[in-house]
């Protein structure tokens, strides 16, 4: 019997799915959408509001301020009713309806950008929000989950150790790619572990995360239109890009087997079964990380007009779904090792967010946490697509 005070204490750690019977191929899906935010955003948020705390930046007369697309919102909204926190989401048009309904219903104050930034979209519109508020009024204290090294830090104290306490045999790990801290952190735990563990990334065509071409995107979750600054290219071994198409196929096809899952665990099931497709598979364990569960989706991914009228009429139409014979993996290149330009970028990144090529399990110290947002680099010489984006 598990007995709580406090919401964000309560998270469902080792919970698998065998899609073996479902999709053909022996992979094992970690849910991690059985706590009371309803995502793995939970573990980020709780850790980076602790750290803040920790270092004095959060006070009674603090309001929280941070830029995301659902979960991430959701998650410190929980955590700020119960810490007795405000909490100020900044979002834009096309979140979720429901999610911003949760939100709101849980105390938080919703603030909906309507116009993308010329160059950057949505994200970058709503981070020059964040930025221009905290600095016109010290009382908010932006969290920036984008640059924040407590977001993969989270995933290397917790998601990391409770997969391979769950599977010492792991071969391979698929992560969704949104800020990328998740990916990052799992990343680095299992690079220093006992065994290799082959680390795949799934991003959703048309993020510029993993070097695609940038462009419109209409599933908040996974992706970015700009470079996620936490992101260390040299811990991944292999990217795959997965068509919001096939994510939505991949949805509805769990969801006739009785899982209802969120689009980002859609898009991860797809590019996992699609590289296990490609490559020789038979005998490796394999792990996937699911980060949401469906209900807050069913306004999008699971009604039928609204996904016939994006994706056409035969999106759903029957034999479609997330089959690993259906067709090949589209797998980017594996991702080359640190050169100049990577070099390049961590020392831009330094002032910002400490030292995150060295793991620590503890907290950072206070000189290396800060409310202050990195500068976001565009793709495309400066120019974004106008999407929905960020993991969270």
């Amino acid at each position: 019997m598990s007995v709580i005070s406090a919401p964000y204490t309560f998270n469902e750690e080792d919970l698998y799915v065998d899609l073996q019977s479902i999709l053909g191929r022996r992979l094992f899906l970690k849910c991690e959408g059985f706590n009371f935010a309803g995502s793995i955003k939970l573990k980020p948020a709780t850790e980076m509001v602790e750290a803040a705390e920790q270092v004095g930046v959060l006070t009674p007369q603090s309001v929280l301020l941070e830029s995301s697309s659902g979960n991430m919102g959701v998650a410190l909204s929980m955590i700020a009713a119960s810490k007795g926190y405000r909490f100020l989401c900044v979002t834009d048009s096309r979140c979720n309806l429901s999610t911003r309904l949760v939100m709101e219903a849980l105390g938080a104050q919703v603030h909906v950008v309507t116009e993308p930034s010329a160059h950057g979209g949505f994200l970058r519109a709503r981070l020059e929000y964040c930025r221009a508020l905290s600095d016109l009024d010290d009382r908010y204290v932006w969290l920036s989950q984008y640059t924040n090294p407590g977001n993969w830090r989270a995933h290397y104290l917790r998601t990391g150790p409770a997969i391979a306490r769950s599977f010492p045999g792991l071969d391979v790990l698929f992560v969704g790619a949104g800020t990328t801290g998740t990916l990052m952190g799992c990343a680095r735990y299992f690079r220093q572990w006992h065994r290799r563990v082959l680390i795949v990334a799934v991003d959703t065509a048309g993020s510029v995360t993993f070097g695609d071409a940038p462009r419109r995107r209409m599933l908040p979750g996974l992706g970015m239109s700009v470079s996620p600054p936490l992101l260390d290219d040299s811990y991944v071994d292999e990217a795959v890009h997965v068509e919001e198409a096939d994510t939505i196929r991949a949805c509805h096809h769990l969801a006739r087997r009785g899982f209802l899952f969120g689009g980002s665990t859609g898009t991860v099931v797809s590019g996992a079964m699609r590289w296990l497709a490609a490559h020789d598979s038979a005998g490796l364990t394999a792990v996937a990380i699911a980060p949401d569960l469906g209900e807050r989706y069913l306004e999008t991914v699971y009604q039928a007009n609204w996904v016939q009228g994006l994706y056409g009429e035969d999106v759903l139409r029957p034999g479609d779904s997330a089959s690993t014979d259906s067709e090949a993996a589209r797998t980017a290149p594996p991702v080359p090792a640190p050169g100049p330009w990577m070099h390049h970028r961590h020392q831009e990144d330094e002032s910002w967010a400490g030292d995150t090529t060295t793991v620590s399990p503890s907290r950072p110290s206070p000189g290396s946490w800060t409310s202050e947002s990195a500068p976001l680099r565009d793709a495309d010489d400066g120019r974004a697509s106008d999407t929905v984006e960020e993991g969270g």
